[in-house]
């Protein structure tokens, strides 16, 4: 099992772009195409945050993504952008997730960091992402609905997790473990990625008192959660938004993490912000080194 990691690396619409690099363990990471975009967006702001990539249960590829120019400001996006591919590299089907459209979300000023997740139980795939309303005061956090395609939506948008600060909460990353499901987002008080677990991939989510899992002494947002193949380990990354970088963590029990010292980790040359992780094959690993020679 390889690793292949999708992220954009700046504010510039230049580097408001899908760009992917792999890994044969998890920890050190080689660009693809010289670190260049690996996708043309041609609808919607025609550049895109936060891209998301997955696999879904018929073994074709997805990218979700955050359809936004930041140059436009932050409160100027309501729409995610979509891409599918049957090998990680001819990416066809570019689409637009418009959010002005449905009645809960028609004042949407922030629709960022989408992320998908299979509901075992509904058969259906979970949509979530950070969101705010310019017409309501429940500040920006974390909304979602459900899809069969990835283009139209099976339930309205509704609000899937809200701090019990009543602050904003960002860049929610799902993974289920032993039944359990684990979010994790960056917290707007604590300024610490922070946790909140259900039995059920739409919640409830219980946030414990003492839920921060991130042990930087700075800032961190965008992060994402992975396992290591053939371990029982589970190494989070994550974006210090302000100081330039990613930081590494990993645990054992979803909970309890430690550091990773920079000297075990080759990531930062590449750059990166807010990303994700895609578990390939090793055929998938070889064909993706071949197509961006």
């Amino acid at each position: 099992m390889k690793y292949l990691f999708c992220y954009f690396v700046g504010n510039m619409p230049e580097e408001e772009t899908v760009h992917f690099a792999v890994s044969s363990d998890g920890y050190n990471f080689e660009a693809l195409n010289c670190n260049e975009a690996v996708i043309e967006q041609k609808l919607g702001k025609k550049c895109c945050r936060d891209p998301f990539i997955f696999r879904d249960e018929n073994n074709v590829f997805h990218i979700i993504a955050t359809d936004m120019r930041s140059n436009d400001g932050w409160n100027s996006n309501n729409s995610m952008v979509v891409w599918d591919s049957e090998d990680l590299i001819n990416w066809k089907n570019e689409r637009i997730i418009d959010f002005s459209k449905f009645e809960s979300t028609k004042a949407a000023d922030r629709v960022w960091a989408p992320e998908v997740i299979f509901d075992k139980k509904k058969g259906e795939y979970m949509i979530y992402w950070t969101h705010n309303n310019a017409d309501d005061d429940l500040d920006t956090i974390t909304w979602y609905a459900y899809t069969k395609d990835f283009a139209t939506l099976t339930t309205a948008p509704k609000v899937l997790f809200r701090p019990k600060s009543g602050m904003c909460g960002i860049d929610a990353d799902i993974i289920e473990k032993d039944g359990k499901y684990y979010l994790y987002q960056a917290d707007g008080e604590k300024e610490a990625i922070c946790y909140a677990v259900s039995d059920n991939a739409d919640g409830p989510y219980f946030e414990p008192d003492n839920n921060k899992v991130s042990v930087a002494t700075v800032a961190l947002e965008g992060n994402c959660i992975y396992k290591i193949d053939g371990t029982d380990k589970y190494v989070m990354i994550a974006d210090q938004f302000r100081n330039g970088g990613y930081f590494m963590q990993e645990t054992r029990d979803m909970i309890h993490f430690t550091k990773v010292d920079e000297s075990r980790f080759f990531l930062n040359h590449l750059n990166p912000r807010h990303g994700s992780m895609l578990h390939i094959t090793d055929e998938e690993y070889e064909n993706l080194i071949s197509a961006y020679k």
